[in-house]
């Protein structure tokens, strides 16, 4: 007999409910669950990767140890015995900084690895910690810390209430949201229109979103902050800054605006390909719309001047007095305290440390992963020889993956959790992996904080784990457990309590603890009767809606004690780069230079849903778009296989012509390129696609936050034989 249970899926930062129907321990169907308050039954194609992840004969149901260029599977006695000696024996004989951590985008969507997980993984003392943050959202944190005082402080748009929403380098569409928990976003931006409103895109490609906004203007790639700085000018120079409109302690305006004057519509218009008038006219309706907000996301965050542009976004919000208010750009009040858990996780601070060779500035006791090739391969004190990776997969999501895999096989030992033999766990000594996200729990506590309307939501584990089957936690806790008491007296006997102490509280314990201390909870000892405990939570597995975003950065400030950085000195003192941007960009433009940004599809996820057959089937995805003026100039038709080159590599790519891209610019979409030897994912490696980051640089960094500067990339592209086809464009929507 079948059974419908409620569920979260964790495949994107949407976190949409769900009902998984079960029938003998096997998923017979997952669909949308309509009384979902967030999602309200929504759900995008890939959540039939949650099955297809789960059932899928190619991800490791045991722990295997590598045996020349085989893996052999072993108990997780042996396993955990074999991993934590050879971690061990490099910090023993190394010290703690020769081991690296390196932890994937999944960490964000499970709770056990963003609690204990964490402990466990920042118990090494290692400076050598770095995540995929650092190739995706590290310019908003460094710009949120300067600015409100905390990295994880980054406003998101009030969507429920906004008319005027301006999209800067985001395709919500496909993402769901980013940094902006928002499932169903066709709905809301259709919400917006239907009260009136207007959403504008600034892309250099007319994605999904900029087809279903009001309005699309290209932009050159890496050329963000001039263009919203030359925004921000005509704010102040027609007296519609508004910073009144939210009481907030505010310092440095007067620096922003002197910085801007230099920055007029006209200068810029010849670096960022927007005409002055357009800028003029997109500046006027956004200040003087009564509910506006400003978003920006992965597309202005992958330049090398990522976090100018992260600073600019919320610095517009704050001179058109959308900042902190309704309709705005606000802050979510999550039912758990985000700011108590990451104090005490350790993700408070900026810049107390560098990387060793290059001298990359951490970010929350992170350092850039770009950097970790050449920590493997530079010798001396506190050369990486060991690395430690969770739920990632860095030699395709981190610049020159080539680089970076060439450096992995140098390592004197290697560990993943993982849960397949995937192009970086290849190189590993040891796999650990853990149960699919059907057999865990869920609570989303990262994302919530980022949700355009507060909430909380538990679920139950659909399917019930295996006998042997361990959590990613419960992997690291005892790692981390044999690693630290190694060759210590009664070692198995304080390992075994350590452990069992900790499984004993787990996830359950801790997330009734802040819950209870959170802003919404019943408190330690139920003194507020009516709020949050986990209990009431099991009681609601829907979800519970807490309502819609309330104004709180003032009072965020009276607690800190320092009033909102408009103007952040190390931002302003950056700024003269702009001077060199502008030349750079109006140069390359005149010279026909190609650039390369990056694009996703809503049926996949970086590179771990390519071994889904039900969402790679259809047409090829990995194709390079290019505008048909580039094309026609280059002798390429759509079906051609190109060259694609930059200054670390080359890679074969058909092309699809397409009017949606801007003239001048390129685009390839990242998580592919499954076919490097002894990968063990069938499908992934039928449909191999290539790599991105092939071709992307890992000198290229954002200069103030270490994040890799994907986009804006200088390529050539030649055909491998030329055609003497007239290119014929094809639509955006089966361009992928």
């Amino acid at each position: 007999m079948s059974e419908t249970r409620l569920a979260t899926c964790t495949l994107c930062e949407a976190a949409c409910g769900i009902a998984v129907q079960v029938e003998g321990g096997r998923v017979v169907s997952i669909r949308g669950d309509a009384d979902d308050p967030m999602s309200r039954g929504y759900v995008c194609p890939k959540v039939i990767g949650m099955r297809d992840l789960h059932e899928d004969p190619d991800r490791l149901r045991a722990p295997v140890i590598r045996e020349g260029s085989a893996f052999r599977e072993v108990s997780w006695e042996q396993a955990l015995d074999v991993a934590a000696r050879g971690i061990a024996r490099v910090r023993r004989e190394h010290g703690r900084d020769a081991l690296a951590v390196y932890q994937g985008n999944p960490t964000a969507h499970n709770l056990g690895l963003l609690t204990f997980g964490q402990v466990a993984l920042r118990s090494f003392g290692t400076k050598n910690i770095s995540s995929a943050s650092s190739t995706d959202q590290v310019p908003h944190m460094v710009a949120a810390y300067e600015m409100f005082g905390h990295p994880i402080l980054m406003p998101v748009p009030d969507l429920e209430r906004t008319r005027y929403l301006l999209i800067v380098g985001a395709n919500p569409l496909v993402s769901n949201g980013s940094l902006m928990t928002a499932p169903d976003m066709k709905r809301r931006l259709a919400e917006i229109r239907a009260r009136g409103g207007k959403v504008v895109v600034l892309d250099p490609r007319r994605t999904e979103t900029a087809e279903a906004a009001d309005e699309h203007v290209f932009v050159a790639p890496g050329t963000d902050p001039l263009l919203l700085l030359s925004i921000v000018h005509v704010v102040f120079e027609r007296h519609l800054d508004r910073p009144k409109r939210s009481p907030l302690p505010v310092e440095g305006l007067a620096e922003l605006q002197l910085l801007a004057s230099r920055f007029a519509p006209e200068r810029c218009a010849a670096a960022t390909g927007v005409p002055a008038e357009v800028v003029r006219r997109i500046a006027f309706e956004l200040a003087s719309s009564d509910r506006a907000a400003v978003y920006g996301r992965v597309g202005i965050c992958h330049q090398e001047q990522g976090t100018l542009a992260a600073w600019l976004v919320y610095a517009l919000n704050l001179v058109t007095g959308n900042l902190d208010r309704p309709g705005g750009a606000m802050f979510p009040t999550p039912a758990i305290d985000v700011l108590l858990l990451t104090k005490m996780l350790g993700f408070v601070g900026e810049g107390r440390f560098a990387s060793r060779v290059r001298g990359a500035r951490e970010m929350a006791g992170e350092v850039p992963v770009a950097t970790l090739s050449e920590e493997i391969e530079t010798e001396g004190p506190g050369q990486v020889r060991a690395l430690l990776t969770s739920a990632g997969n860095p030699v395709l999501s981190s610049p020159n993956g080539r680089r970076l895999e060439q450096a992995l096989a140098k390592l004197d030992f290697m560990v993943c959790v993982d849960s397949y033999v995937n192009e970086t766990t290849r190189h590993a000594h040891v796999i650990l992996p853990p149960v699919s996200p059907l057999e865990r729990p869920h609570y989303d506590v990262a994302l919530a904080a980022f949700s355009v309307r507060n909430g909380a939501k538990y679920v139950e584990a659909p399917i019930a784990r295996p006998e042997t089957g361990r959590h990613d936690w419960e992997i690291l806790v005892d790692l981390a457990a044999r690693i630290h008491l190694d060759g210590r007296a009664l070692r198995p006997l304080a390992r075994r309590a350590l452990v069992a102490a900790t499984k004993r509280f787990g996830t359950d314990g801790f997330l009734d603890l802040f819950l209870r201390l959170g802003p919404h909870g019943a408190g330690v000892l139920g003194q507020r009767p009516h709020g949050l405990t986990l209990s009431r939570l099991r009681h609601a597995p829907h979800g519970i809606d807490l309502g819609p975003l309330e104004p709180r950065l003032g009072a965020l400030c009276e607690k800190t004690g320092r009033a909102v950085q408009a103007a952040p000195q190390r931002f302003v003192a950056e700024a003269s780069s702009l001077e060199e941007l502008l030349e750079r960009a109006a140069r390359r433009k005149e010279r026909g230079q190609l650039v390369l940004v990056g694009r996703r599809h809503l049926r996949s996820n970086n590179s771990w849903l390519h071994n889904s057959r039900a969402l790679v089937k259809g047409p090829v995805r990995c194709t390079l778009l290019m505008s048909p003026a580039d094309a026609r100039a280059r002798g390429i038709a759509t079906g051609a296989e190109v060259t694609l080159r930059s200054r670390v590599g080359s890679i074969v790519v058909p092309v699809e012509v397409s009017e949606e891209m801007m003239e001048g610019v390129v685009s390839l979409p990242h998580g592919w390129g499954h076919d490097r030897p002894g990968v063990k994912m069938g499908v992934a490696t039928a449909h191999a696609g290539v790599s991105l980051n092939d071709v992307t640089d890992e000198m290229a960094l954002d200069k103030l936050s270490g994040n890799a500067a994907f986009s804006g990339l200088d390529v050539t592209v030649e055909a491998v034989r030329r055609v003497g086809l007239d290119p014929a464009p094809v639509s955006a929507r089966n361009s992928g």
